[in-house]
C-alpha cells in the first residue's frame, strides 16, 4: 500500500512538473512589425519547436531550399536551436514551406500552426519569405537554447504596395561592402522589397565603369571635406572609394537571395562634379572641375549640347545593365541648375535645333533637360528597362514611359498620377531619414535638419485623396531616403533608419484601415529586442516621454499631455525642480497658465527614463488672438498663428514643426492684447540658417492702435544682411524698445532678405525668414 502511495504520489509528482514544463514554455507573438493583414485564433493545441523539429521544402526546388536555410539561421540566432533542413516530407514536428497557394496577389501567403506542423504556403517563392520573417520575427528575442511554443493560428496576408524601397547614398559617404549586406538584411528584416542605390554625386562616383576607367581613379576621390554644414573650414583628409564591379554582382546575388531587387542611380544631368573633374569636355565651360569638398547644389553640370555627353552616358548605362537586372534604372534629373545652359552657344545650339521655346510653364531650357531624361530613356527601353526619376523630370515635359518619384512633396506625384505615371512616394516632409528624428538635437549627431519623427513617418499614407480611385492605382509603392552628407558611418546609417524604418514597413505593407500608432508602438517593443539582439544601432526615442502641446486660448491656458509607448509610470514637477518617485504622479492633461518648466520622467523597474523637460514662458500676447497678414509657406505652417503666441521657443531646427516659414513676402501679424494695455517692448524671435536659405530680419518695425484701424508707427530699424563669414544656424531674438504706450493692437512687421548674396547659392532670390514667438512687455 505505502509501495502504491509512493508511485501515485511521483507520477502525480512528475504530471505536474511536466505540465509546468509544457505551460512555461515562452510563446511566439504574432503581433509583429509590419502587421499581417489577418490573424486568425484556430482550434487546436500549440505547436512545440524544439531541437528535433525539421524545417522540408519542396524537392527540386533550389529557392525553396535557400529560403528554409535562412528560417533555420533565424531560428539558430533566435533560440539556439540548430534545425535540419530536408526535402523529405513528414507531417509531424515540422515546419512546411510550399506554394500551393493559389493566390493572385503576389507575394502573399498563408501561415498555418497546429500541434502537429506550421505550414508557409506562399503564392510565390517571395511570398513564402515573407511568411519565414513574420515567424521569425514572433519569435520573443529574450530567449536562448529553449523550446517554443507557437500558438494555433491562421494568418493571411499580402502586401499593400508592390514597390517597398528603401534608399541609401553612397556618393557623400561610401560604406563597406559588408555593411552594404547588413543593410540589405535590415531592409528583409521590414518586408522592404526595394534597394535604391544612389552612386553617384557631386562629392564622388562610386562604380567601377570599365569603359571610363579615370571615372574612378580622379572622379571617386575628394581632397578634403567641408566640416559641419559648409562652415568654410574643412578636414584636411582625402575621402573616397569605389565598389568594382566584381563586387556589385555579389552585392546583387546578395540582394536577389532575399528578393530584393537593387535599382542603381546615376545622377543627370546635375549633381555630375565628380564626372566632370574626369571629363572637363562633357561641361559647358570646359572646367577646371574639381569634386565636390562641399554640400550643395552646384551650377557645373552636364553638357546637353555636346554629343559626347551622350556618348557617355549611354556608355555607362551599357556597362550598368549587365551588373543589375532591374526593370527600373534612376536617372536622377533633380536639382539641375540651367544657369551654364543659358549661356552655353551648344546648348543653345540644341534648343534652338529642337525648336524649343518658353512657354508660361516651363523655360526651353527645362525643355531641354526634358530632351536629355527623353533621350536616355530611349536607350534604356531599347536596352528593355524602364526609368525613375525625381520629380523635377515633370518640369518640361514628362519623359513618355518614365515612373516618377516624388520628393518635393506630394504635388509632383498627383501631377504625374493625372497623367497616368506610376509614382513612387518619397516626400521629404515624412521619408527623409537624414533629417532629425527627435527635437532634442543638442543631444543627437550633426544633421541637415528638418524633423521627421516615427509617428509623422508611421502616419504618411501615400495615396493622395485628390486622386480618382483610377489614379491611385498609378501610386505603385513609397520609400524611404537617407542622404549622407552628415552620415559619415555605417553605424550612424544604423541609427538613423531605425526604427523609423519599423514604421515605413507598416506604411509599405499594412492596409491603412489595420494601422493603429499606439498599438504599433507596443509591437514595436519587441521588434526594437530583436534589433538589440542583432547588435544594431538603433535610435531609441521612443522610449522617451512623448509630449503633445495644445493651446486653449479660452482658458488662457496651455494644455500638455505626456505618455509612454509602454505606459510606464511618469512623474513631473512645474517649477523646474528635478523629478522623482515623490514628485506629482501624471494622470491626465496638465492645464498650465502662468510660467512653468515641467520637468518629467518615466519610471521602469527603478530606473529613470531620459527626462522630458520644456519650458513656457507667458507675457502680454501669450495666448492672445493673432492675425497673420501674411501667410506662411506651406511646408512651415506649425501650429498655425497661434504659434506666435504659445509660450514655447521653436528650438535648433528650422524644420522640427515648431518654426513659421515666410518667402517671398513680409512678416506681418497683428496682436490684439484685448483691452488698451500699457506696452514698451515687442521681441520676435528668428532663425538664421543660411545652408537652408534662411537669412535674418533686415527691417523690423512696430506699429500700435486702439481700434485695429489707425496705427501708430512706434519703431523701425533695419539690419544688414548676413556676412558669408558667418556661416552658423543661430537664433536670434528681434528686439523693439520704446517709450510706454496703451495700445490694444500690436502690428508687426519684418522684412525679409529680398536678394540673397553673390555669395550664397540662392544668390538674387528672396531669403526665408523664420519666426518662432512674439513676445510683448
Amino acid at each position: 500500500m505505502k509501495t502504491f502511495r509512493k508511485t501515485i504520489l511521483f507520477l502525480l509528482s512528475f504530471m505536474t512538473i511536466s505540465c509546468f514544463a509544457i505551460t512555461s514554455l515562452p510563446k511566439a507573438n504574432y503581433q509583429v512589425v509590419p502587421l499581417p493583414q489577418s490573424i486568425s485564433t484556430i482550434a487546436g493545441g500549440d505547436f512545440t519547436l524544439d531541437s528535433k523539429t525539421v524545417i522540408v521544402y519542396t524537392k527540386g526546388n533550389a529557392v525553396q531550399k535557400q529560403t528554409a536555410g535562412f528560417l533555420a539561421e533565424y531560428i539558430k540566432f533566435g533560440t539556439g536551436l540548430d534545425l535540419k533542413i530536408t526535402d523529405k516530407k513528414t507531417d509531424a514536428n515540422a515546419i512546411v514551406l510550399k506554394s500551393d497557394n493559389r493566390n493572385e496577389k503576389p507575394e502573399s501567403y498563408i501561415l498555418t500552426v497546429n500541434s502537429r506542423q506550421i505550414v508557409i504556403d506562399g503564392a510565390d517563392e517571395a511570398g513564402i519569405f515573407y511568411g519565414v520573417q513574420t515567424l521569425r520575427k514572433s519569435i520573443p528575442a529574450n530567449i536562448q537554447g529553449t523550446s517554443i511554443a507557437f500558438p494555433a493560428v491562421e494568418i493571411k496576408d499580402y502586401p499593400r504596395f508592390g514597390y517597398r524601397g528603401m534608399m541609401l547614398d553612397v556618393g557623400r559617404h561610401m560604406f563597406p561592402v559588408e555593411f552594404i549586406k547588413k543593410y540589405i538584411d535590415i531592409l528583409a528584416l521590414h518586408n522592404i522589397n526595394r534597394f535604391h542605390w544612389h552612386l553617384t554625386e557631386d562629392q564622388g562616383w562610386r562604380i567601377e565603369i570599365k569603359k571610363y576607367p579615370e571615372l574612378t581613379k580622379a572622379g571617386a576621390y575628394r581632397e578634403q571635406t567641408v566640416i559641419g554644414r559648409n562652415t568654410g573650414e574643412y578636414d584636411g583628409k582625402p575621402y573616397g572609394g569605389y565598389y568594382t564591379q566584381e563586387e556589385v554582382k555579389d552585392i546583387v546575388a546578395y540582394a536577389q537571395k532575399r528578393f530584393i531587387t537593387i535599382i542603381p542611380e546615376i545622377d543627370l544631368p546635375g549633381h555630375m562634379l565628380a564626372a566632370l573633374t574626369t571629363y572637363p569636355d562633357l561641361g559647358c565651360t570646359g572646367g577646371p572641375y574639381k569634386v565636390s569638398q562641399l554640400w550643395g547644389v552646384f551650377d557645373d553640370v552636364l553638357c546637353a549640347g555636346n554629343e559626347d555627353t551622350y556618348t557617355f552616358l549611354e556608355g555607362v548605362f551599357s556597362e550598368l545593365i549587365e551588373l543589375f537586372p532591374s526593370e527600373y534604372i534612376h536617372v536622377g534629373g533633380d536639382e539641375c541648375p540651367k544657369n551654364r545652359w543659358k549661356e552655353c552657344p551648344k546648348c543653345q545650339a540644341k534648343i534652338k535645333e529642337l525648336g524649343l521655346t518658353d512657354d508660361p510653364e516651363h523655360s526651353k531650357e527645362n525643355k531641354l533637360q526634358s530632351y536629355v531624361i527623353s533621350r536616355i530613356e530611349k536607350f534604356l527601353n531599347s536596352k528593355g528597362r524602364q526609368i525613375i526619376g525625381w520629380d523635377e523630370i515633370l518640369e518640361g515635359g514628362l519623359a513618355p514611359n518614365a515612373t516618377v518619384m516624388s520628393w518635393r512633396g506630394i504635388e509632383g506625384g498627383i501631377a504625374a498620377a493625372k497623367e497616368h505615371h506610376d509614382v513612387i512616394m518619397v516626400p521629404t516632409s515624412h521619408l527623409y531619414f537624414d533629417y532629425y528624428q527627435t527635437r532634442d538635437v543638442d543631444h543627437e549627431p550633426l544633421g541637415i535638419g528638418g524633423y521627421v519623427p516615427i509617428e509623422k513617418v508611421y502616419n504618411f499614407d501615400p495615396v493622395p485623396k485628390e486622386l480618382t480611385l483610377e489614379e491611385q492605382k498609378y501610386i505603385i509603392g513609397t520609400q524611404a531616403n537617407l542622404w549622407t552628407e552628415y552620415v559619415p558611418t555605417s553605424s550612424h546609417v544604423e541609427y538613423m533608419v531605425m526604427p523609423r524604418i519599423a514604421a515605413l514597413s507598416e506604411v509599405q505593407w499594412t492596409m491603412p484601415g489595420k494601422k493603429n500608432y499606439e498599438l504599433f508602438l507596443h509591437r514595436l517593443d519587441g521588434l526594437m529586442k530583436l534589433y538589440k539582439k542583432s547588435g544594431y544601432n538603433y535610435a531609441t526615442h521612443v522610449t522617451d516621454i512623448s509630449a503633445k502641446i495644445e493651446t486653449d486660448t479660452n482658458k488662457k491656458a496651455i494644455v500638455v499631455t505626456l505618455f509612454t509607448y509602454d505606459n510606464a509610470p511618469v512623474y513631473y514637477t512645474l517649477d523646474g525642480s528635478e523629478p522623482s518617485v515623490n514628485s506629482m504622479k501624471y494622470t491626465g492633461p496638465i492645464e498650465i497658465k502662468s510660467t512653468a518648466k515641467i520637468r518629467a520622467v518615466a519610471i521602469r523597474d527603478n530606473d529613470k527614463s531620459k527626462e522630458y523637460t520644456n519650458q513656457f514662458e507667458f507675457n502680454k500676447a501669450t495666448l492672445k488672438n493673432v492675425e497673420l497678414v501674411s501667410v506662411p509657406h506651406k511646408n512651415y505652417t506649425a501650429y498655425g498663428p497661434v504659434t506666435l503666441v504659445n509660450g514655447t521657443r521653436g528650438g535648433n531646427s528650422h524644420a522640427n514643426g515648431e518654426w513659421l516659414g515666410f518667402v517671398g513676402k513680409d512678416f506681418e501679424a497683428i496682436v490684439d492684447l484685448e483691452t488698451a494695455t500699457d506696452i514698451s517692448q515687442v521681441t520676435v524671435g528668428t532663425y538664421m540658417g543660411i545652408s537652408a536659405w534662411i537669412f535674418g530680419v533686415t527691417e523690423y518695425t512696430i506699429s500700435v492702435s486702439n481700434d485695429g484701424i489707425d496705427y501708430k508707427q512706434v519703431f523701425s530699424k533695419q539690419y544688414p544682411v548676413r556676412e558669408e563669414n558667418d556661416p552658423r544656424d543661430i537664433t536670434v531674438d528681434v528686439n523693439a524698445e520704446f517709450p510706454t504706450i496703451k495700445a490694444r493692437y500690436v502690428k508687426i512687421i519684418a522684412k525679409p532678405t529680398n536678394s540673397m548674396p553673390g555669395w550664397h547659392a540662392g544668390k538674387g532670390k528672396r531669403a526665408f525668414v523664420f519666426i518662432d514667438e512674439i513676445i510683448i512687455k
